[in-house]
């Protein structure tokens, strides 16, 4: 023993052994190295707490090994001998029954031996125990082969009959009913409080198993008494039961019988409070939260119970330890309930360590009351069928079922084995090489597999992989269980090489995109193992490879040194192991090595003698060419944080910059041989160029590393920029991407992305983004892919997953690393916005149209068509600035909608956006169209129109055509707008040319495009028709739902209800057609001179009784809709909404308005007359368009089970209670079509687990379908406002035009336009339009 060795701290030596959990016991005892514990004795150590006989041994043997001359071969301490007792032989005479041993010393055993001297033992029969020798009925002393240690050798079998489990009752009465007797066995501790312990499972860490033992014996604790008592069943009967019962050191157990090792509760010593007499042969035993009543054959006999307990739990209470007070809260492997068969409720099951521990349930399970624990050593787990698996030992066997995660519990259990078997004497040697403690492919921690003749260390889930090779290419062995195999060459080996080194070898050439990580799915792993091991894809090619010969020859002088890593590339480059060294005396490398002493060599030549040569890989992977550049730039210090403000140039510092072979170092000057610091390329996973004069060097760029820093460098010459950023990105950028470098991008480098039809595992790719497109080199793609992220139907932000929706996919980009993934999601969220004011800038639909035309027109046609002059009234200025506001800022989150936008306010928009686009829709050659008016020949002039047409960039053609046919259709149902083609000239034409209105050609220009709209763009005539047949449908249907009626009948009157549905709530109130919720909310408060304070959110409520639902109304809905559609089982409700500001401030604190997960689904069916379903787990996907529904998480790809549009739901609070929802906290959804042809109603119902859950998802629904608007931004000024508002406040004080008269009429009211700076002056070019039409006879 070595003196470095005998100072040694304590922790760590105890740390070696797995006994942490002793480091206070042995800091108390004044012992701080290991010298000092070198005379430590078997009584000292329980002393000081250690009351585990094996974990004494292990210090014992420990010390036995570090100081074999200060300890000599140290006996069995006779207190862990068992003191036999003699039986009573006539249990009818002599009312005294007990088996006695030493629990803690030899003069105890004396006392109570003494004490039981003059009873005869009883006539009991030889005790016969599984696999093991009956014990001999004498009435000599004997040695009591106890049964009461943890459960040793248990076989569970979760499916099995409760006699089956429990064994046969030595007793039967015939009062106990079949139910009472299959529930016995349980007992109920529902009255143990939550702080006492757990009676099994240790307080911290992993329980880890002693080293396997070469027999199966179970390891007996000592038993102090053991006899047979009645004891008062738990549900207070009358009839007591026969229990054997056993007491030793720790824990006072009993039994159906002496025969049965599997008790039935376990009372630790160490939760007796107290012992008393409590009558004739009775006595109680009390513990913290309950009392156990137990009833001797006599009075002696009791008092020798009563006795013994006492003097065993006084001192067992003042020093109890921590392993007889176990924690249940401890990292187990697997935990829940499992089915047994016989039983009509589930056990409670945890899987930790090399234990499997049963409790009656989860409550007990927290309270530390355990049933009984099974020891894995000498267990085996079968597979039965899809739910149940059996687990046996030599004892029993029992069928265990779950409905769920089966193969999850057979892994842990198995994992459990494992760990009972495992020694970690080779492991922590294994491990004592820093290299040797992650795992060679993937990099997890502690890996406990390694293959013996590749000199590799890997976790579990490599193993498997590694497998798969076979034996031939991959020798897997167990560091843990394997003992045999490992010698001390074999370890030394390991030392010698590990991981790092051998991976310089194997993994000399991994590109970064073939890497793998822990999180590295099963498939990633076997490619990649399969290509490194089999393939040798990534090796470190040989100087000598493809030279047979030489490698030989190499191989035999190398054997002579002490080089194993030279000889691990030789042989896996092709050397041969069994070549012909052409010495009579060593004709092998391994006898060579032999002859020269090389122990190590000999070990890795033996271990490779059968491996299967390697594949020659001839396209295996090639690093890129080594980019050399240098020179001088500007650089800050580098941050963790994005960079948000200017950087002036005081901030840069001068910096000598060289990238070569990889490494890009920069020094403080070009004279300098050492560097101020540096990256490696393979470390960059960004490279950012910013835009000019972002800070103070006009032209700067960003490196962004793996490890979260970045690396802001400038210059003011933009071609030296240039350069760097092109010689980085080649440096770091693979050959598979190698595409992206020939585009000026902005930002490159790599991402991990998801498929939608594999969400569960993600992939890297490399991402190119270039103004507003994104191009893509995806892992398994062939070529780049492109990305219009102006045309994108949906983009998305949840925490750090981006999600790009165009049609027919989706891409799901996920950030690794937070710092490059922000500057990611805001390059990319900008470059999908509008990024200028001419119209190719704008955000698009995938037809090249701008999304605020499509949508405004779209709108127009839908509620607008047979509004009187349409696109010649003015609209209120504010609203239509706010739209217009909207739309520029992300016009893909505005949606109109009819109750929110006023007709006139949307068409003034579309007016105002052609008004004010750069350059126009016409473009640069506008003045072409104008002269275009003077060609009198109609179909000369036709054709140059349709030239200049043609030549219009692709974008202003896509709107020019969809404008003009929308005024077409306008013009088509003038007899109701009176919209016709001379009053839409004299609108667009300045509005579209952007000119003052004195030049009539403009409008001359619109009316001829209008008119002959067919023969200029080339319409389908049978599609026109079709067209304008739907728009008469729409037109008719709307007329339908809402008549016209005249003054007098426009109002409703109809019943509300404040706060509660009772006739002195009632108020009957007058609802006209524009008045809102808001409204008459306000009108219900002011009648009742009701007062509030800022934070009261009154609203009014759509109630259903007859459906047990209800659904707030947004404050702009109109009401008198609602009040048609109400049936006689439903009213109208004011009353404070008590969720509002909750989902106020959950919706404040959202980045984007999308919300998924998980919810319980029932969709209303009829069957005869009857509703049929129940509710299923189902995931949902709600966004900005729709909802859909998937089976699962897993499948929850771009087909959808299931989609509805978000516009056509309306969402419901509650849910009847006859369904049996499984919470209370449900939505009741309605879908009604939008078709008109078929009219479509669906409803069906959503569960919550939660009331909070329930609130975000409506919320959601709500914010979705009102633009995320859900309560004025000032509730006290909308009720001012709403009190001052005229009866019609949706004109305002706009002039109107008259649209019908005379033209002397139209002309003099063409002052009231100019008023408005949306309209045209056309003071004078009216009357000239007229005058010409008139002359034409076109009027």
């Amino acid at each position: 023993m070595t003196a470095g060795a005998g100072s040694q701290p304590v922790p760590d030596w105890l740390g070696g052994l797995h006994l942490e959990q002793y480091c206070t016991a042995f800091h108390e005892a004044g012992l701080t190295t290991l010298w000092e514990c070198r005379r430590l004795t078997t009584s000292q150590l329980e002393d000081m707490g250690i009351c585990l006989k094996g974990h004494r041994r292990r210090i014992l043997g420990s010390l036995q090994k570090h100081f074999p001359s200060e300890r000599g071969m140290e006996e069995e301490d006779e207190d862990d001998k068992p003191v036999p007792m003699e039986r009573t032989k006539f249990r009818g005479h002599v009312q005294g029954t007990s088996s006695e041993c030493s629990g803690s010393s030899q003069s105890q055993a004396g006392k109570l031996q003494n004490h039981n001297q003059n009873i005869a033992p009883p006539p009991i029969p030889p005790r016969h125990t599984p696999n093991r020798p009956p014990v001999p009925f004498t009435s000599q002393p004997v040695t009591v082969a106890t049964t009461d240690s943890p459960l040793i050798a248990f076989s569970l079998s979760f499916l099995m009959t409760v006699d089956m489990f429990m064994g046969i009752f030595s007793l039967s009465y015939s009062l106990l009913s079949v139910s009472l007797r299959r529930d016995l066995w349980i007992e109920n501790y529902s009255s143990l409080p939550s702080t006492q312990n757990s009676i099994y499972l240790p307080v911290t860490g992993r329980v880890l198993a002693p080293s396997p033992k070469t027999d199966s014996t179970p390891q007996l604790t000592p038993v102090i008494k053991m006899g047979w008592l009645d004891k008062n069943p738990p549900q207070g009967s009358l009839i007591y039961q026969r229990r054997w019962v056993k007491l030793d050191a720790d824990y006072l157990r009993y039994f159906d019988n002496e025969k049965e090792v599997y008790s039935k509760r376990v009372i630790p010593t160490s939760s007796i409070t107290g012992v008393a007499n409590v009558g004739d042969q009775k006595f109680e035993v009390v513990t913290h939260n309950r009392i156990f009543l137990f009833r001797a054959e006599s009075d002696s006999e009791r008092n020798e119970w009563v006795s013994v307990l006492q003097d065993m739990t006084g001192p067992v209470r003042a020093r109890v330890s921590n392993e007889l007070t176990l924690n249940p809260m401890v990292n187990s492997e697997m935990k829940g309930y499992l089915e047994l068969r016989g039983l009509r409720s589930k056990l409670y099951t945890v899987v930790c360590g090399d234990k499997v521990f049963l409790y009656k349930n989860i409550e007990e399970y927290k309270m530390g009351i355990g049933i009984t624990s099974i020891d894995m050593n000498v267990g085996n787990v079968k597979e039965m069928d899809r739910r149940a698996f059996d687990l046996t030992t030599p004892y029993r066997i029992f069928r265990s079922a779950t409905d769920q995660l089966k193969d999850q519990w057979v892994e842990a259990m198995r994992n459990s084995i494992a760990e009972a078997l495992s020694n970690y004497e080779v492991a922590e040697k294994i491990w004592a090489e820093p290299d040797n403690q992650k795992c060679a492919d993937c990099g997890a921690p502690k890996p406990e597999w390694a293959a013996i003749n590749l000199c590799v260390v890997f976790c579990k889930r490599c193993a498997g992989e590694h497998r798969s090779l076979g034996p031939s290419i991959s020798k897997v062995r167990s560091l843990k269980m394997d003992k045999k195999v490992w010698t001390n060459e074999l370890i030394q080996l390991f030392r010698v090489l590990g991981n790092e080194r051998a991976n310089q070898f194997w993994a000399a050439n991994v590109p970064p995109s073939e890497a793998l990580s822990v999180c590295s799915s099963s498939e990633e792993r076997r490619r990649f193992i399969t290509a490194k091991y089999r393939e040798g894809k990534y090796r470190r090619y040989h100087p000598l490879f493809g030279n047979q010969k030489e490698l030989n020859n190499a191989l035999c002088i190398n054997v002579q040194s002490n080089d194993v890593c030279e000889t691990l590339a030789l042989v896996f480059c092709g050397a041969d192991v069994n070549c012909d060294t052409g010495l009579p005396d060593s004709p092998s490398p391994i006898a060579l090595a032999v002859n020269y002493g090389q122990a190590l060599q000999v070990e890795f030549l033996t271990q490779n003698r059968n491996t299967v040569k390697l594949a020659i890989h001839t396209e295996h992977y090639m690093a890129p060419p080594s980019i050399t550049h240098n020179g001088f730039l500007f650089k800050t210090a580098s941050m963790a944080r994005p960079i948000t403000e200017r950087k002036n140039k005081e901030e840069f510092s001068r910096r000598w910059c060289v990238l070569n072979d990889g490494n890009f170092n920069y020094y403080e000057s070009d004279k300098n041989a050492t560097p101020n610091g540096g990256l490696k390329m393979k470390e960059i996973v960004c490279l950012a160029v910013s835009p000019p004069e972002t800070h103070g060097y006009d032209h700067s760029f960003e490196i962004y590393s793996d490890a979260e820093r970045l690396y802001l460098f400038g210059t003011d010459n933009p071609e030296t920029m240039r350069e760097w950023v092109k010689s980085i990105a080649k440096s770091f950028i693979p050959q598979c991407a190698e595409e992206l470098l020939q585009k000026d991008f902005e930002r490159i480098g790599r991402l991990r992305y998801k498929d939608p039809l594999n969400l569960e595992s993600s992939r890297v790719g490399w991402f190119c983004l270039v103004g507003s497109t994104l191009h893509v080199c995806l892992e398994d793609s062939h070529g780049q892919e492109t990305i219009h992220l102006q045309k994108l139907l949906e983009l998305s932000r949840d925490n750090e997953v981006l999600v790009l929706v165009e049609r027919g996919r989706t891409l799901y980009i996920e950030g690794e690393r937070k710092l490059d993934f922000h500057g990611w999601a805001a390059g990319i969220e900008r470059a999908a916005g509008s990024s200028g004011d001419t119209l190719r800038q704008q955000q698009l639909t995938e037809a090249d149209i701008p999304v605020i035309v499509e949508r405004c027109i779209h709108y127009i046609t839908q509620y607008g068509l047979t509004s009187e002059g349409i696109y010649r009234k003015s609209g209120v200025n504010s609203k239509i600035a706010a739209l217009l506001e909207a739309f520029r800022r992300n016009a893909r989150s505005v949606w109109l909608k009819e109750a929110e936008q006023q007709v006139d306010d949307v068409s003034n928009v579309l007016k105002r956006f052609f008004r004010d686009i750069e350059e126009g829709l016409f473009g640069q050659h506008a003045q072409n169209w104008l002269t275009t008016t003077a060609v009198s020949d109609e179909s000369k002039r036709i054709s140059h129109y349709q030239l200049l047409f043609n030549n219009l960039p692709r974008v202003n053609k896509a709107t020019l055509r969809t404008l003009v046919n929308h005024l077409y259709c306008v013009q088509r149902f003038s007899e109701m707008n009176q919209m016709n083609l001379h009053n839409l000239a004299i609108v667009f034409g300045p509005t579209l040319f952007q000119t003052d209105g004195k030049d009539y050609n403009a409008g001359r220009v619109v009316e001829d495009l209008i008119q002959h709209y067919i023969a200029i763009f080339h319409v389908n005539e049978q599609q026109l028709k079709r067209q304008l047949d739907e728009i008469t449908y729409i037109i008719k249907l709307r007329d339908n739902l809402n008549p016209k009626t005249g003054p007098a009948s426009g109002d409703f009157i109809c019943t509300v209800y404040l706060e509660e549905k009772k006739e002195t709530a009632e108020q009957h109130v007058k609802v006209p057609a524009s008045m809102t919720a808001a409204e008459l909310t306000f009108e219900i408060l002011d009648r009742r001179k009701m007062t509030w304070k800022d934070k009261d959110y009154w609203c009014c409520f759509e109630v259903y009784e007859k459906e047990e639902t209800e659904r707030p109304l947004h404050y702009q809905e109109r009401v008198l809709p609602i009040l048609h559609s109400l049936g006689t089982d439903s009213y109208l409700l004011v009353k404070k909404h008590h969720s509002m500001e909750a989902m106020l401030v959950y919706l404040a604190s959202k980045v984007d308005v999308t919300k998924h997960g998980m919810l319980k689904f029932r969709e209303e069916k009829s069957l005869l007359g009857l509703t049929t379903g129940s509710f299923n787990d189902r995931y949902f996907m709600l966004n900005q368009t729709s909802l859909r529904l998937y089976k699962d998480v897993r499948v929850s790809s771009n087909r959808a089970e299931k989609e509805w549009p978000v516009k056509c739901l309306k969402v419901f609070q509650g849910i009847k209670k006859k369904l049996r929802p499984p919470t209370c906290w449900g939505l009741t959804v309605v879908y009604e079509s939008e078709r008109t042809e078929k009219q479509e109603k669906q409803q069906w119902y959503l569960c919550c687990d939660t009331q909070t859950e329930m609130r975000e998802w409506f919320a959601t629904f709500l914010s979705i379908q009102h633009a995320g608007v859900l309560w004025p931004a000032d509730w006290v000024k909308s009720r001012a406002a709403s009190r001052a508002a005229p009866p019609d406040a949706r004109l305002g004080n706009v002039s109107l035009i008259p649209l019908r008269g005379s033209e002397n009429e139209m002309r003099n009211s063409v002052a009231a336009f100019t008023a408005d700076p949306l309209a045209v002056s056309f003071s004078n070019q009216s009357t000239r339009l007229l005058d010409n039409h008139t002359a034409n006879g076109k009027h």
